[in-house]
């Protein structure tokens, strides 16, 4: 569904998902080089615990949250990458006090 595109030269950028070293490009978003490397689980439902991935790619719906570098509930696909990032899932129920 998704592919880059190669008339464009960009540099490359290090970024780590769970854990493990991905390759992702400048200018990238942290969804589009999760997407692009293969990644389609973003996230579980709080409701069904079913898998949940990007849906709109541009911050309305809320379905990539992430915890980016330490800090929680960030879409992934308003943030765009940069070098040594580290991202992964959120696995539990957000709360309140998040907010506050």
């Amino acid at each position: 569904m998704f592919s880059r595109l190669t008339n464009i030269i960009r540099k490359p950028v290090r970024i780590y998902f769970e854990g493990e070293l991905i390759e992702a490009l400048e200018g990238d978003t942290i969804a589009s080089a999760l997407l692009a490397a293969g990644v389609t689980d973003f996230r579980h439902s709080v409701v069904s615990e079913s898998e949940r991935g990007p849906y709109c790619l541009m911050g309305a719906c809320f379905e990539c949250l992430m915890e980016i570098d330490g800090i929680g509930h960030q879409q992934a696909c308003l943030i765009p990458v940069r070098d040594e990032m580290r991202i992964c899932r959120e696995n539990a129920k957000r709360s309140i006090v998040d907010d506050l």
